[in-house]
């Protein structure tokens, strides 16, 4: 009788057993793996474009020449300050303290060579004339 009721037990248990697991949860189904991340998009700021011209104020004795040495490390480059600023300067050989003229910063090679030349070949000059060489070089 002892082996009839652990029989018994052991089926009950096994039924229970079975029941249980038929139901317990539901198998889930395997899940795609997660995609990898997109990288960031990084958006780079726009270079900054370097000015094409800085303001000089005249001081007492400046003179093109010596700003042009000092700007651009050739004092034969005066013309180009001369002509960025042909409608605050009449004469090239007079400035003003006080006066603001733009210089640029960037002067192209040919812009430059023909500013030299100018300043090379200019001729003579008197104060508080515009050369005729010095309206050729501005029409230019």
């Amino acid at each position: 009788m002892k082996f009839n009721k652990m029989l018994k037990l052991l089926g009950l248990l096994g039924a229970f057993t079975l029941a249980v697991g038929c139901a317990g949860p539901a198998e889930k189904a395997e899940e795609p793996a997660p995609a990898a991340p997109e990288p960031e998009k990084t958006v780079e700021p726009e270079p900054t474009p370097e000015p094409t011209s800085t303001s000089y104020e005249v001081n007492k004795g400046d003179h093109l020449w010596g700003i042009s040495g000092s700007s651009y490390g050739n004092p034969y480059k005066w013309p180009l300050i001369y002509k960025a600023n042909s409608d605050k300067i009449k004469d090239a050989d007079l400035i003003y303290p006080g006066q603001v003229l733009d210089v640029d910063s960037n002067p192209s090679d040919a812009d430059s060579a023909a500013a030299i030349n100018h300043a090379k070949t200019r001729g003579s000059w008197s104060i508080g004339v515009t050369e005729e060489s010095d309206k050729a070089y501005l029409a230019q």
